[in-house]
């Protein structure tokens, strides 16, 4: 029999990823091999929304883009526009109701949505639809959107959305289709990103420029902040009806998130890591004999240590890249499957050695001691840590997994001496926010950096505080 191991990482994890095109003879397929790109993104579920100019159809299941989907679903999805939408929840639960992209038939036209994203006034605008007699046919926050334009609708699009957009309050990037036409918004502090691209004649909205690159399509620019982009027969017309307020960028996105080979927040995701490796050794330089990652996450704040120290790289673990989502369950005997199934040591290399693991960040702390007891029954020395971000202490309402303090390791230990007991290490070390920040060559003022400050630039309301903090 099969069943669900739990091999719990100790990363966070994003709530999704979206992708849309406009103006391509097989925009299904374009858009499947979008989703592709956008993988890491999410592993739940997946799904298109597709249209031929006269109907929407779309076709959505649980599992990767590429166990939803094959040659022959694809084929029922005709036309030359069509989004796509791959999820892990943290709004929601984990059911094919909640599968995106979200549509509805309204009037005449056909509504499907895509949302990247976490609405904090979600919960009180649901109520308050409901009890004025909407309809939920999910538990998901973008369904919410859909009902608060619903009023609107025959004023026009525009209008609707604006209507609905001034209502809702988070993080949200957001595709949506018509029949004739795409539309991708964006919340007014930008804390998730969003691309507009061009592929010959048409174009493409995606959540990373990585996207781009696997289908052949031309990065322009991001959706701008509060804007709203309309793409139809006319062209593109972008809208900016909010006032400019700060933004507010999630640095997980360039810590951890995206992809390095995107461009994100105007920055190369690669070389920012790297950098925040150089800053990690000007701070912080324990007696080692080599650097290591715990691949694949910290492989690029490794090289920069390395660059910057000169203690030689190594890829002292070696990652398993064929591990599914299930296996089947280990005996007690085999208790340290779940630790040893992705990454396995090179044991020469650890006889002996003073060791300094790069990882990009630790929210829990279990996945990352167990890997360090490891390390140590395979012959380890000594070994350090260096983390290349601030130590997460306080949850995020905008879409990232951490949504309670008491799941933080940082906010439970204090500080870095307790933290390093508890993981088994000689010694830890985090990035300073200073030195983080400074990395990334873009004012402060610019992210969201909530999760180590707890200065929350959207104050959550009481009923989310009460869950996340108490």
């Amino acid at each position: 029999m099969e069943t669900q191991l739990s091999v719990i990482e100790d990363k966070p994890r994003e709530a999704c990823g979206v992708f849309a095109v406009y103006g391509h003879p097989e925009a299904a397929k374009l858009t499947f091999f979008g989703l592709f790109a956008l993988q890491h993104r999410g592993q739940e579920s997946a799904g298109i929304a597709a249209s031929d100019g006269c109907m929407v159809r779309a076709h959505k299941g649980m599992g990767l883009a590429s166990e939803v989907f094959g040659e022959e679903n694809l084929a029922r999805l005709p036309g030359n526009l069509a989004i796509g939408h791959v999820r892990y929840s943290t709004t929601g639960s984990s059911t094919l109701s909640n599968a995106q992209p979200f549509l509805v038939h309204h009037g005449e036209e056909y509504y499907a949505l895509g949302h990247n994203g976490n609405l904090i006034n979600a919960q009180s605008l649901r109520r308050e639809l409901e009890d004025s007699g909407s309809i939920f046919q999910s538990t998901m926050d973008s369904e919410v959107i859909v009902h608060l334009m619903a009023p609107h609708l025959k004023k026009g699009i525009e209008p609707a959305l604006k209507a609905a957009l001034k209502r809702v309050q988070g993080a949200y990037s957001i595709v949506m289709l018509t029949r004739n036409s795409v539309i991708a918004f964006r919340d007014p502090r930008g804390f998730r990103p969003l691309s507009l691209g061009r592929l010959n004649d048409g174009w493409v909205v995606a959540s990373e420029t990585c996207a781009f690159d696997l289908v052949g399509a031309q990065y322009l620019r991001d959706v701008q902040p509060g804007e709203i982009v309309i793409i139809n027969e006319v062209g593109l017309h972008s809208l900016k009806p909010f006032p400019r307020v700060p933004h507010s960028h999630c640095i997980f996105e360039l810590i951890y998130f995206a992809r390095p080979d995107s461009q994100v927040f105007g920055q190369n995701v690669y070389l920012c890591r790297k950098r925040f490796g150089h800053a990690l050794a000007r701070e912080y330089s324990p007696d080692v004999d080599f650097v290591m990652p715990f691949p694949d996450s910290g492989n690029y704040a490794a090289l920069g240590y390395s660059e910057e120290s000169g203690f030689p790289f190594e890829m002292g673990m070696i990652r398993n890249h064929y591990v599914g989502r299930t296996f089947i369950q280990p005996t007690q005997p085999m208790r340290d499957f779940a630790v040893r199934v992705k990454l396995n040591p090179v044991k020469p290399l650890m006889a002996g050695k003073k060791i300094l693991i790069i990882e990009d960040s630790i929210i829990r702390g279990t996945t990352s001691r167990n890997r360090v007891r490891y390390l140590r029954e395979n012959g380890a020395k000594a070994i350090h840590m260096a983390i290349s971000c601030p130590p997460t202490r306080f949850p995020c309402p905008y879409g990232i997994d951490f949504s309670a303090k008491g799941e933080l390791l940082a906010a439970q230990k204090g500080i870095e001496e307790e933290i390093a007991r508890f993981i088994g290490l000689d010694s830890i070390h985090y990035l300073s926010l200073e030195g983080l920040v400074r990395s990334t060559g873009v004012n402060q003022e610019a992210f969201c950096l909530a999760c180590y400050t707890g200065k929350y630039p959207l104050q959550p309301p009481g009923e989310i505080q009460k869950l996340c903090f108490e």
